[in-house]
């Protein structure tokens, strides 16, 4: 089936939601508040600060000047975007620039008001953190130099979302944070149960880091009773329940399921499999991942995420659509020399982070509008078809950035801590310790006008949710123009699809259509496991994904969903059950319909106040 690419003339077509994005969040102010630039200023103002780099590497004035025309180009033109700091802060400010950081926690009031210190500093550059919450000792534990307990991690972790709360309130944009605890610390069940109380940790993401020890347990003797660790101690006991009785491996993990069935969280990350993919072993070992679980980090390390528009890489002929992988492969080489250059034009809150951060080197390189992608191409998301082109793509990816990367350190040398690590045991000098991960996109997949990351589409057309409450109405371009050239598109038959969510079994649209186009609802859980390890087959880092349940699912769905991402090979899994949140980010809501018919301008974007 032969579509329509998306945005293809990228910023001169910026839609109204892209629009109000820019203008709230990247664009330059002056001291009165006023927009200051535009966003092809923006990204004029971003090439060349990256590009600039180039010059403590011995390049020209002018081949700098080219570099940051080449930067420039693919960044209008919608093929590729760093994370959001990147493209906020590049050239204005000496500001942090990474996506994501980690930080320790330790077990000493020192030590976790340091943390907090940090995580301030971090946040005021538009920066996300990650935290390992297994290192304070359990609530009710014996502190030696007062003879008093400890209120344990969980109460710590209400103090640092106080602060982020209060940091937003004071005008700075609310940092997003990742709390993770193992499974093995003797507070577990509070922190499986805290997302079930609404409101609370709201700007916290959590995730069990889950051991193989554990699922292994699971599977053999689910009635095995469940060990945990005390950090101060160093003891291990069993889990005791409040009538006496203990806690079985069992139970703790349908514990899990069930309050990621009511509330989407905790998630769980593959802490064991993580940790035999950590490129660099002797420097340390990974307790935490960012906010959206894509970048394992050691503490104080940071990640520059940037990602490319499968999207414009499709090609149309006369009677089909293809996919240029050469093309690909180019896009691929120069985002990866703009994300190391990113790393030198950093400037770092504290010199921890900076030490960590460029001795590995760490970038993301990952990809977004995938789904639409498919959509273009005739391929079902929930296909082998579509699970090999991600093959294909992912292979591409992988060995195009390696190159890239050992090209880098031919020219400018290896990362600092390469000896020991497992690219020195590879024999394979590389400049970055790690190169691919997948990204959300949540916000630069806006900009570029394409699908998220490598989720399928929520719905072909709904509402999303961002911007203070504002709501923007939003029709998938790739069905549109299908739509308008096979001749059943109309205005009633958009609102029906914004009210029911699907087009499966809608008869007035034609059978090939409908099978392409499936969203995230009208797949089977299982199948989105399926792609989310094709992704992780060919990625150094993980990859962020929920698996979209419908409303009517099962924790029985939930509990298979865990158990095939671990079998599979996933380094993390996210949960999510339409409706389970009042607050979600995007909805079929009630009144679109007669939005959607109302609405007089003929183009795919639109927004409702």
């Amino acid at each position: 089936m032969r579509t329509t690419t998306h945005r293809q003339s990228g910023l001169s077509q910026i839609g109204e939601q892209a629009l109000a994005l820019l203008k709230a969040r990247y664009l330059a102010k002056d001291s009165a508040g006023r927009i200051a630039e535009t966003p092809e200023g923006m990204f004029r103002r971003v090439a060349e600060a990256i590009a600039w780099i180039e010059r403590i590497y011995g390049a020209t004035a002018r081949d700098a000047g080219r570099l940051a025309n080449a930067f420039y180009r693919m960044m209008i033109r919608d093929v590729f975007l760093p994370n959001s700091p990147t493209l906020m802060n590049a050239g204005r400010v000496k500001a942090l620039l990474s996506a994501c950081c980690v930080l320790p926690v330790s077990d000493s009031i020192r030590g976790i008001f340091e943390a907090l210190l940090n995580a301030a500093l971090v946040h005021k550059a538009g920066t996300g953190t990650g935290f390992d919450f297994s290192n304070p000792r359990p609530a009710g534990d014996r502190i030696r130099s007062s003879g008093g307990t400890t209120p344990g991690p969980l109460a710590f972790i209400d103090v640092f979302a106080q602060a982020t709360h209060a940091m937003a309130q004071g005008g700075l944009r609310q940092g997003a944070n990742m709390a993770v605890m193992r499974v093995d610390h003797p507070d577990i069940i509070g922190f499986i149960r805290a997302k079930t109380t609404f409101g609370r940790w709201h700007n916290f993401n959590l995730s069990v880091a889950v051991l193989d020890e554990f699922m292994e347990a699971l599977k053999r003797n689910p009635y095995q009773i469940h060990l945990v660790f005390n950090p101060r101690t160093r003891k291990r006991y069993p889990l005791a329940k409040e009538d006496g009785t203990f806690w079985t491996v069992g139970e703790v993990s349908e514990l899990m399921v069930s309050s990621a069935y009511d509330s989407g969280e905790p998630g769980r990350i593959f802490i064991d499999a993580i940790n035999r993919a950590n490129p660099t072993p002797h420097i340390g070992r990974i307790e935490a991942t960012n906010p959206c679980g894509e970048q394992p980090l050691l503490p104080y390390e940071t990640c520059n995420l940037g990602s490319i528009n499968l999207i414009k890489f499709v090609k149309l002929a006369a009677d089909r659509a293809w996919f240029d992988f050469r093309s690909f492969a180019r896009a691929i080489r120069l985002a990866v020399r703009f994300l190391d250059n990113v790393i030198d034009l950093n400037s770092y809150p504290i010199p921890e982070i900076k030490r960590i951060t460029k001795g590995n080197r760490k970038i993301g390189l990952g990809v977004m509008g995938v789904a639409d992608t498919l959509y273009t191409l005739g391929l079902p998301y929930d296909s082998d078809a579509a699970l090999g082109f991600v093959d294909r793509v992912m292979t591409c990816l992988q060995t195009a950035s390696h190159k890239a990367s050992r090209d880098l350190a031919v020219r400018r040398g290896v990362f600092p801590n390469w000896k020991g690590s497992i690219w020195e045991q590879r024999g394979m000098p590389m400049r970055n310790a790690c190169v691919t991960c997948i990204a959300p996109t949540g916000s630069i997949s806006i900009l570029a006008g394409c699908s998220a990351g490598i989720e399928p589409c929520f719905s072909l057309v709904f509402v999303r949710n961002i911007l203070n409450g504002r709501r923007l109405l939003e029709v998938n371009s790739v069905f549109e123009a299908v739509a308008r050239t096979r001749g059943f598109y109309s205005r009633g038959l958009m609102a029906e699809i914004a009210e029911r969510g699907s087009i499966q079994h809608m008869s007035s649209i034609p059978d090939d259509v409908r099978r392409v186009f499936v969203t995230a609802l009208d797949i089977s859980p299982l199948w989105h496991v399926k792609m989310m390890a094709a992704f992780q087959r060919h990625c150094d880092g993980a990859v962020s994904k929920t698996v979209n349940l419908r409303k009517d699912a099962t924790p029985e769905d939930v509990k298979a969903v865990f158990v095939a991402a671990y079998d599979l090979g996933c380094k993390g899994i996210t949960v999510y059950r339409d409706g389970s949140r009042s607050n979600q980010p995007m909805d079929h809501a009630e009144g679109v319909s007669a939005i959607v018919k109302g609405h007089d301008c003929s183009c795919s974007e639109c927004a409702i106040e």
